[in-house]
């Protein structure tokens, strides 16, 4: 049975109580985590600041939906996705997905995966403050083209 855990939230998260959660089975051999920050260069544009928006429910469902894609498609044991809103800069840290399995392969694909839809999928907004000024960033090609090898 996969244990899974979403929280969508403004404080900060602690990548390893998420790690102890995930591995802490003695079953687990693999356990994968990625944690994606804010870059201080964006479409050439240096970056201070990320603003997030979401909708509460359509956020949580959509994450939802993707964890259990995952889950259907490969063993895992524990699945954590953290995604932060509100206010961020440079440097701080936007997401932690992470996922033990029995083994590595698993983890792997079923972490990429869970990024990938949740990069194109979920419903967030997100407003840049450049050095020229402030702008919503647009879904990219490069983003739809991960999508297509799943």
């Amino acid at each position: 049975m996969c244990e899974i855990q979403i929280a969508v939230q403004e404080q900060e998260f602690d990548q390893n109580a998420a790690y102890h959660w995930l591995s802490e089975q003695s079953s687990v051999g693999a356990t994968v985590i990625f944690v994606g920050k804010v870059r201080d260069l964006n479409l050439g544009d240096s970056v201070s600041s990320l603003y997030l928006e979401h909708y509460p429910a359509m956020t949580e469902k959509a994450l939802s939906e993707i964890v259990e894609q995952a889950k259907a498609r490969w063993d895992i044991q524990r699945i954590s996705v953290i995604h932060r809103v509100g206010q961020l800069h440079t440097g701080d840290e936007i997401v932690l997905v992470g996922v033990s399995s029995a083994h590595r392969g698993d983890a792997y694909q079923a972490n990429e995966f869970i990024m990938d839809f949740l990069k194109s999928r979920a419903p967030f907004w997100k407003k840049e403050q450049t050095d020229k000024g402030e702008r919503w960033i647009e879904s990219r090609d490069s983003d739809q083209k991960a999508l297509a090898r799943w």
